[in-house]
């Protein structure tokens, strides 16, 4: 399949989609769309974010969509409202010239309109899979005879907990129709949910080689944690047309994160889970018409925000899987437009990106943060450019010269432009003069502090550039469950929020992990794997010298 006019699909979806101005099909469309048209069987695709996913299953199943037959023949299940939304919204300008209608069921809004809109008509369901087991157990949605289940994100509904709800709406739905299960990774879950739920499906996987986007620039910068919110001021600063989303690890920060670039007059906002609906949808359009240009916003409330036009995402810190950074920087680069993507590190998290660049298959290229007379004199040049390029006045000057020259009384050329300078740079002077380096977090070290970095005994700049002590700590977690070095990290962060404990080595091995935590974070760190969890089995990090003489194989290390 090379073009979707090759692709067989009914006229009416070819004509909605010239219109919408699809010509070439993604990767994952190129291969879905043929397999799904001619094939009643399961489906299992390997897909990320901002590849097409919706249009890869949506127009197939529409395609084969019976216009006779009345009642409910497709559900497709995703994890947050948004998405259902964006989804609904995709199918509605595919199916124009079709007769199917098309209900959205989510959370976060009334229960008994969206009841009365399936009782009126409905071919296609899109839900969140809380709202949809709603729905059923109160007698209200019947999936009985559907066709077609499709599951959009699948292993993203697993992480929010959406299993059982998963499970009871796929128990509802007859033996003989075709799944569609679309994920951006494979976890252990998804194939235990392919085996128990699905016939044989085959696999189609996007390699990460397809779904690279060479419009994507991929960048970092180093500076210590401390630095890390006024090297963001820089980037947008350096940036004056920036339109992009800033990720962070908790809620928590991105309310600080937003608040702090609020008050400094950065037409910003934030987005996370303890918005209301109301807040969320508020928050969202803004964004999506540009009244906001920058959004801040953990990685699960950005979910479903699709915007085709964002000039830039920005990691204020680098997400513990590489998956994550691919959904994220994805969101830029798109319909053909340039895109930047780049991660705000400190000095010890420069270790992982070897590590992501091998997963990714992208080169991360380094950049100095731009020093404080750097931001103030481009932003000048810009703002004269722009002055020297503004046309003549769209009314009579003539008309009010007497209030222009009682006004600037006589004023000289040279002084009138030193006042339109001086009103409008005077506050981002005072900001930047005398501005610190702030890429004084990555400095040169020495053999000797390398070698005792070797040792153990290694040095860091990331906390308040003083140099970090290591300590070394036992967690009760090893190969024999499967553990992964960036599962460990994610764990640690998880366990203790807001700390930014800089971690060094992991040694992965039988039964246990061994790794080094900055030490001045020790009581943190042991009070929070207090109560942790990992599969179902509680979780301990005791420090090594407090530890039992162990013993175990070294596997392999981050």
């Amino acid at each position: 399949m090379q073009t979707f006019i090759e692709s067989g699909l009914r006229p009416e979806l070819l004509e909605s989609i010239e219109k919408i101005g699809f010509v070439m099909p993604t990767p994952i469309q190129a291969q879905t769309i043929p397999f799904i048209l001619n094939s009643d069987n399961d489906l299992v695709a390997m897909a990320q974010t901002g590849t097409g996913k919706t249009a890869a299953f949506g127009l197939p199943v529409l395609h084969k969509m019976d216009q006779s037959t009345r009642g409910i023949q497709a559900i497709i299940l995703c994890p947050t409202r948004e998405l259902c939304l964006q989804i609904t919204s995709d199918l509605k300008s595919f199916a124009t010239g079709l007769p199917y209608s098309i209900v959205p069921v989510y959370g976060g809004a009334p229960i008994f309109s969206q009841i009365a809109a399936i009782q009126r008509r409905c071919d296609i369901v899109v839900g969140t899979p809380g709202r949809v087991n709603d729905m059923i157990r109160r007698n209200k949605l019947d999936l009985s005879s559907i066709r077609f289940l499709v599951l959009d994100e699948a292993d993203e509904m697993l992480k929010m907990g959406f299993k059982e709800d998963m499970d009871a709406i796929m128990a509802e739905t007859p033996e003989e129709k075709q799944t569609l299960l679309f994920s951006a990774t494979m976890p252990p879950d998804i194939a235990r949910m392919a085996g128990k739920h699905m016939h044989s499906p085959k696999t189609i996987s996007v390699s990460r080689q397809d779904i690279s986007n060479k419009d994507i620039d991929h960048e970092f910068v180093v500076t210590a944690p401390q630095n890390s919110y006024e090297a963001l001021r820089r980037i947008a600063d350096i940036n004056p047309d920036i339109y992009g989303i800033v990720f962070c690890r908790t809620r928590q920060e991105t309310k600080d994160i937003a608040d702090k670039l609020m008050s400094d007059g950065y037409n910003a906002d934030a987005l996370h889970g303890d918005l209301s609906q109301s807040q969320r949808d508020y928050v969202m359009g803004r964004f999506r018409n540009k009244s906001l240009q920058i959004l801040v916003a953990t990685d699960v409330a950005a979910r479903g925000l699709d915007v085709d036009n964002l000039t830039h995402v920005i990691h204020y810190h680098l997400p513990d899987d590489s998956e994550n950074y691919i959904h994220r920087s994805g969101r830029t680069g798109r319909a053909g437009r340039k895109g930047v993507s780049i991660a705000i590190l400190a000095p010890s998290e420069t270790r992982r990106l070897s590590m992501l660049e091998k997963q990714t298959g992208r080169k991360i290229v380094k950049r100095d943060i731009p020093s404080g007379e750097q931001v103030f004199e481009l932003r000048l040049r810009n703002y004269l450019s722009e002055l020297a390029a503004t046309g003549k006045a769209q009314f009579d000057l003539e008309k009010y010269s007497e209030v222009i020259s009682e006004t600037l009384n006589g004023m000289s050329r040279e002084e009138l432009i030193e006042k339109l300078i001086a009103r409008q740079f005077n506050s981002l002077h005072e900001v930047y003069s005398g501005a610190q380096d702030l890429n004084k977090g990555e400095e040169r070290r020495s053999r000797s502090e390398r070698n005792s970095d070797r040792s153990g005994d290694r040095s860091s700049d990331r906390n308040a550039g003083r140099r970090t002590k290591f300590g070394r700590y036992i967690i009760n977690l090893g190969a024999r469950n499967n553990i992964r070095p960036e599962q460990i990290i994610s764990l640690i962060n998880k366990q203790t929020p807001n700390q930014k404990i800089s971690i060094g080595k992991i040694d992965i091995q039988g039964k246990v992990s061994v790794f080094e935590a900055d030490s001045s974070h020790e009581s943190q760190l042991i009070k929070g794997f207090k109560k942790a969890r990992f599969n179902g089995m509680a979780v301990t990090v005791v420090p090594m010298d407090q530890s039992p003489v162990y013993s175990g194989r070294r596997s392999r290390t981050r």
